[in-house]
C-alpha cells in the first residue's frame, strides 16, 4: 500500500472519528472516538514525515529477521506488566479495606476488577504472546516475518485496543462478559488486529526455510485460530445505535451463558495455555541447552489438548438452567484433560533431563520450571474443581480465585518472565542480563506471593464454601452473608501481601530490562550458567 493511500486512509478515519465524537450518546463512546482520531492524526503525521524516504519499515538486523517489534513487545509486556499487578494490588486492599473504594465512581472495585483483569490477561499476556511468537516463528521457519510492516500494525493496533478496552472499563462502559467486556465496536477492532496476526503468523510458517514445523508453532497457531473463532461467535451482538457503545447481544438465556462460558473457559484454555505452551516448548530447551524430551509426546500433548479442551466449559455452569447432560458432558472433558496437561508438563520438566544442576547456578530456568510446575498443579486442581460434589462446595467461592491466580501468577506469568529475560540481551545485542541476583530476588518474591495469594484464597473459599451450607436443626442458615464477609478479613489482608510482593517482583524486572537494554551491567560474584551467550537448537 502506497503512503499517499494510507494518508487518504487515516484522513478519512480521523473525519469520521470526529463526527462520531461530536454525535456521541454516551460518554465512553466520546472518549474512544476521540482518541481513535488522535491515534489517526499521529499516525497521519508519521507516515507524512517520511514520504520523501525509500522505507520507513525498521531495518533488518543481521539475522535478517524484523526484531524491531519483539524489542518493543517486550517493552509493552514488561510496562503492561506492572501496571496490571499494581491495579489487581489495588483492589485487593479494597477488598481487605473497604474504605479505598472512594466516592469517585471510576476508582470502585466494580470498575477496577475488569480492569485488573484486561491488563494483566490481555495487556501483559497478549503482549507476551505476540512477541514471543513473533520470535519464536522466525528462529524456528528461518524466514523474516510475512507481511512488511503488517506486523507493526498488529502490534501498535492491540495496545490501541488495550487502551479503548481499559477507559471502558473506568468509565462504566462493559458489555458484562467475563473475559469479554469491551463494547461492540472495540471488538471490531481486535476482529481487524487478529486477523492480520493470523495473516503474518501463518504468512511467516508458508515462506518457511525450514520443511519441519516445529511444535511451539503449532501451539501458537492453535491459540491464534481459536481464539479468533471464540471471539468472533461470542461478540455477536447488534448495536442499539452506531453513535454509542451499547448492543443486544445475539443469544440469550441459557445459550448466552452456555456460550459465554464456551468462550471463557476456552479463552483460559488457548490463550492462557496454548499460547504460553508454545512458549514452553521453545524457551525452555534454549534455556536449558537441552532439546525436547520427547518431540512425540509434544505433538500428542497438542492434539489431545486441542481436542479436549474446546468441551470443558459448561463446567462453569454446574447446579444451573444448564441441562444436566451438558453439565456432565463439561465434567467429563475437564477430568480427561488430566491426561493432556500432565502429559505436557512432565515434558516440560524432563527436558531438563541431565541438565538438574542448572537450577543451582540459574535463576532464569529455576522461574521456567517453577511455571511449569505451576501449570501442573493448576490443570490439576481445575479437573478437580469440574467435578459436580466438589464444585458444589467451590463455586462462587475465594477458592476459585485461588485457583485462578496460581495459574495466571505461577503458569503465565513465571513462564512470561523467563521469555522476557531471556529475550531482552538476544534482541538489544548484550552480553547478559544487567543482573542475576535480581531476577533471583525476582523468582523468591513472585514465587512466596503467589503461595501467600493462593494459600490464603483457598482457606478462605473453603470456609466460604462450608459457612454458606451450614444449616441448623431446624433448617435455616446459621451464617448470614455478612458473617462470612467478617471472617474473610485476615485472609483478604494475606492475599494484599502476597500480591504487593508479586508486585515488587514485577517492579525489579521492569528496572533490570530497563538497565540491560542501556547496556549497563552489575558486577555480581557469579553468573552461573545463565549468561545471554547462544544456545542450542531446541528439537530432537
Amino acid at each position: 500500500m502506497s503512503r499517499a493511500v494510507q494518508l487518504i486512509l487515516l484522513g478519512v478515519v480521523a473525519f469520521f472519528a470526529l463526527v462520531a465524537a461530536n454525535r456521541a450518546l454516551d460518554l465512553s463512546y466520546m472518549v474512544h472516538a476521540i482518541l481513535i482520531a488522535l491515534a489517526a492524526i499521529v499516525t497521519f503525521i508519521v507516515v507524512a514525515r517520511k514520504m520523501g524516504e525509500d522505507s520507513y519499515s525498521v531495518p533488518a538486523v543481521e539475522t535478517g529477521y524484523n526484531e524491531g517489534v519483539v524489542r518493543a513487545g517486550v517493552i509493552a509486556t514488561t510496562f503492561w506488566g506492572v501496571v496490571g499487578f499494581a491495579a489487581g494490588l489495588f483492589i485487593a486492599l479494597q477488598l481487605a479495606f473497604p474504605h479505598l473504594n472512594l466516592e469517585l465512581p471510576w476508582t470502585t472495585f466494580g470498575r477496577l476488577r475488569p480492569l485488573h483483569t484486561s491488563a494483566v490477561i490481555f495487556a501483559f499476556g497478549g503482549n507476551a504472546l505476540l512477541c514471543t511468537s513473533f520470535y519464536v516463528v522466525q528462529r524456528t521457519t528461518g524466514a523474516r516475518l510475512w507481511g512488511g510492516n503488517l506486523a507493526w500494525f498488529v502490534f501498535w493496533g492491540y495496545q490501541l485496543f488495550i487502551v479503548l478496552a481499559a477507559t471502558s472499563y473506568v468509565l462504566g462502559g462493559s458489555q458484562s462478559k467475563e473475559y469479554a467486556e469491551p463494547e461492540w465496536y472495540i471488538d471490531l477492532w481486535l476482529t481487524l488486529v487478529w486477523v492480520a496476526y493470523f495473516a503474518v503468523f501463518v504468512g511467516t510458517v508458508v515462506k518457511r526455510k525450514e520443511p519441519h514445523i516445529y511444535v511451539a508453532n503449532w501451539f501458537y497457531m492453535g491459540f491464534i485460530l481459536t481464539i479468533a473463532m471464540l471471539h468472533i461467535v461470542n461478540n455477536l451482538a447488534v448495536p442499539v445505535s452506531m453513535f454509542g457503545s451499547r448492543s443486544y447481544s445475539a443469544f440469550a438465556g441459557v445459550q448466552d451463558a452456555m456460550t459465554q462460558w464456551w468462550y471463557g473457559h476456552n479463552a483460559v484454555g488457548f490463550f492462557l495455555t496454548a499460547g504460553f505452551l508454545g512458549m514452553m516448548y521453545y524457551f525452555i530447551p534454549k534455556q536449558a541447552e537441552r532439546p525436547v524430551y520427547s518431540y512425540k509426546l509434544s505433538i500428542i500433548h497438542f492434539w489431545s489438548l486441542i481436542f479436549m479442551y474446546i468441551w470443558a466449559g459448561p463446567h462453569h455452569l454446574h447446579y444451573t438452567a444448564l441441562p444436566d447432560w451438558t453439565q456432565t458432558l463439561g465434567m467429563v472433558f475437564s477430568v480427561m484433560l488430566w491426561m493432556p496437561s500432565w502429559g505436557g508438563m512432565l515434558n516440560g520438566l524432563l527436558t531438563l533431563a541431565g541438565a538438574w544442576d542448572k537450577l543451582r547456578t540459574d535463576p532464569i530456568i529455576r522461574m521456567m520450571v517453577a511455571a511449569v510446575a505451576f501449570y501442573g498443579m493448576s490443570t490439576f486442581e481445575g479437573p478437580l474443581m469440574a467435578i459436580k460434589s466438589v464444585n458444589s462446595l467451590s463455586h462462587y467461592t475465594d477458592w476459585t480465585i485461588g485457583h485462578v491466580h496460581s495459574g495466571a501468577l505461577g503458569w503465565v506469568g513465571m513462564i512470561s518472565f523467563g521469555a522476557v529475560y531471556y529475550l531482552t540481551p538476544r534482541l538489544w545485542g548484550r552480553a547478559r542480563l544487567y543482573s542475576l541476583a535480581m531476577v533471583s530476588w525476582h523468582f523468591w518474591l513472585a514465587t512466596i506471593g503467589i503461595v501467600l495469594y493462593a494459600a490464603a484464597m483457598w482457606v478462605s473459599g473453603i470456609t466460604q464454601g462450608l459457612m454458606w451450607r451450614e444449616y441448623d436443626d431446624q433448617g435455616f442458615l446459621v451464617n448470614s452473608f455478612a458473617a462470612t464477609v467478617e471472617v474473610m478479613h485476615p485472609f483478604y489482608v494475606i492475599r494484599a501481601l502476597g500480591g504487593a510482593l508479586y508486585v515488587l517482583g514485577g517492579v525489579l524486572m521492569a528496572y533490570n530490562v530497563w538497565r540491560t537494554i542501556r547496556g549497563d551491567q552489575r558486577t555480581e560474584t557469579t553468573i552461573g550458567a545463565a549468561s545471554g551467550g547462544a544456545a542450542t537448537v531446541p528439537a530432537e
